[in-house]
């Protein structure tokens, strides 16, 4: 049965927030519903790399928890999502204010779940694709996922 928007909501918000690296780098979703999720992180001087550019691990960590989050709206209670595989096609250099992404499922499933997420930088209020992330995530019953 699917999920009603306000537990969406509320199982998106908790992903975010439970994730420490995800808020250390400052992201933070800004839209979702069934199957899909939007996400944006301010860009500080601490995302760029020695060129001055966004670096490459901070687009693939948005596009890949983004694509997590918008798997996670469809899935049934105690289960959850580990990314076993992603290809980030990073198709031009970033230099922007704002990162924005957004994530959506391509086959919902029982074992394996995959996602697309489109990252767009923002430079004075004109948006532009900067990278394009396939993301391949097993469910897994909550347990499977506890630290041990």
């Amino acid at each position: 049965m699917p999920l009603d928007q306000s537990t969406i909501e509320a199982r998106v918000n908790a992903g975010f927030e439970r994730a420490n690296f995800i808020a250390d780098l400052g992201i933070r979703p800004t839209a979702c519903g069934p199957g899909w999720v939007e996400a944006e992180l301010p860009i500080l001087p601490r995302h760029f790399q020695q060129g001055g550019f966004v670096h490459a691990g901070v687009q693939s960590t948005l596009a890949d928890h983004t694509a997590g989050a918008a798997a996670a709206t469809l899935l049934e209670d105690n289960f959850s999502l580990l990314t076993v595989e992603f290809k980030v096609n990073l198709l031009r250099p970033a230099q922007c204010e704002t990162l924005l992404c957004r994530a959506e499922v391509l086959k919902p499933g029982k074992q394996i779940c995959v996602a697309e997420a489109e990252v767009f930088a923002v430079n004075n209020g004109e948006k532009r694709l900067f990278s394009k992330t396939t993301v391949t995530l097993a469910v897994l019953p909550v347990a499977a996922t506890l630290p041990r």
